[in-house]
């Protein structure tokens, strides 16, 4: 399957982003375990997302979909989740298996975890070595690196483990398992990662401590069980970035995202894109439950090359093919680095996002830890792109083509449903071509 497309004479709208898919997966997860029923609005229908929501039904957890966007989850409690029947299939979602890895540990059964080839992939010893130090006994191919993997519950220990990488979900991981464990878990060294699970954790009534430099869990007590904690998901700022490049480098755009997760951990793209010169402010700033919102709107704007690197990249590192596509649209060079991360991603990021922009004319030098760009107004020429069922490489390209010269065609382009169900539907709505 494929879509072709050419660049529009303008792009103007109001566009309502899917709900985060990082909080949407943990208001499944965390509710699941809690006492009580949460409401959640806005929730991201995408596949990981309902591949979470089939895991936790599996686990003897009742989820009721009131709309498409809609759930309600019967929380079983701390103790309640039940021995699936069968293998636990996490499809092409990264999030719900490792934090899963992390909840089972101290769960008294067995569970197998596993996934689509592409997630099957991907490396896991950095969950499965710190889970093992805490006393977990989870095994898989490869000496644990690669899925499926297999848990048999055990009593968990806590105490103190230093963050070798910047990651959430090894970060979330080690947090769920800990809600099991005998004493408080201590988490230094790289904790600068999104802190969406340590915010909903606080919300629901557990003991953590956060700050710069470490953040402390204590088991809960039978006083302090998380309690269930209805939400409205925000808007997803890693959907949002593509509206936003997209406004950025066309000549004639203005593109309005209301009411998006500002989350400081979240909002390096924006910040990237200030540095470049974008047309860009952020208005209605507010709080809604745990993080913070707002509504962005980008015009045409003349950017121009930066450097992303250092501890920006944990903040933005799924937004990087799109923002390698406005270092294509930029004058100057843009270079990327620090983001070797990107190579266990669905593919590996740093060399198809190379590819692609070097097949629409762009100077592109990958390197080990990212890429060298060399950008140019006006200089993407349409051809054919891959997406390689990877959904962040689909949208950008889709991107691309809003300002291409000629026909861009986008293959497999339904693997922008894992993360945005009605991305292509909404590209169509923005679209003025006279």
């Amino acid at each position: 399957m494929s879509i072709t497309l050419t660049a529009p004479k303008r792009l103007r709208g109001v566009i309502s982003v899917p709900g985060d898919k990082s909080i949407s997966h943990r208001a499944v997860l965390l509710n699941a375990i809690a006492e009580g029923h949460a409401r959640i609005t806005n929730f991201l229908p995408g596949a990981d997302c309902l591949s979470t929501v089939a895991c936790v039904r599996a686990l003897g957890v009742t989820v009721e979909q009131l709309a498409e966007r809609e759930l309600v989850v019967h929380g079983v409690g701390l103790g309640g989740l039940q021995e699936p029947t069968d293998v636990l299939d996490c499809g092409n979602s990264g999030t719900t298996l490792r934090l899963l890895a992390g909840l089972l540990a101290g769960h008294p059964f067995f569970s197998v975890l596993t996934g689509d080839a592409s997630l099957r992939s991907r490396p896991q010893r950095r969950i499965v070595v710190p889970l093992r130090a805490m006393g977990a006994h989870l095994d898989g191919r490869a000496d644990g690196d690669r899925a499926p993997l297999a848990i048999r519950g055990a009593t968990l220990r806590g105490g103190h483990y230093e963050l070798p990488i910047a990651s959430a979900q090894v970060k979330s991981a080690l947090l769920l398992a800990a809600l099991n464990a005998e004493a408080p878990l201590v988490l230094t060294g790289r904790i600068d990662s999104r802190d969406h699970t340590e915010r909903m954790l606080a919300a629901m009534g557990l003991d953590i401590s956060v700050s710069s430099s470490q953040i402390i869990l204590q088991p809960p007590s039978a006083a302090t069980m998380p309690a269930a904690l209805s939400l409205r998901v925000p808007g997803d700022p890693s959907s949002a970035a593509f509206w936003w490049v997209a406004a950025a480098i066309h000549p004639d755009a203005e593109l309005v995202t209301p009411g998006v997760c500002l989350n400081p951990t979240r909002t390096g793209a924006l910040e990237v894109l200030r540095v470049m010169g974008a047309d860009l402010e952020v208005i209605n700033e507010r709080l809604e439950g745990s993080e913070p919102v707002g509504d962005v709107v980008v015009r045409s704007s003349s950017l121009r090359g930066t450097t992303i690197a250092g501890a920006l990249i944990p903040r933005l590192i799924d937004e990087i093919p799109i923002l390698a596509v406005a270092a294509a649209c930029a004058t100057g060079e843009t270079v990327i680095k620090d983001a070797q991360e990107l190579r266990a991603k669905e593919t590996d990021r740093i060399a198809t996002v190379a590819a692609g922009l070097s097949a629409m004319g762009a100077l592109v030098e990958p390197t080990t830890d990212g890429m060298v760009i060399s950008g140019r107004p006006g200089q993407l020429q349409g051809t054919t792109l891959n997406s390689y069922h990877d959904h962040r490489l689909a949208m950008a390209w889709a991107i691309a083509a809003m300002v291409a010269r000629g026909e861009t065609t986008v293959l497999e382009p339904t693997a922008a449903a894992v993360s945005y169900p009605e991305f292509w539907q909404t590209l169509a709505t923005v679209q003025e071509t006279v």
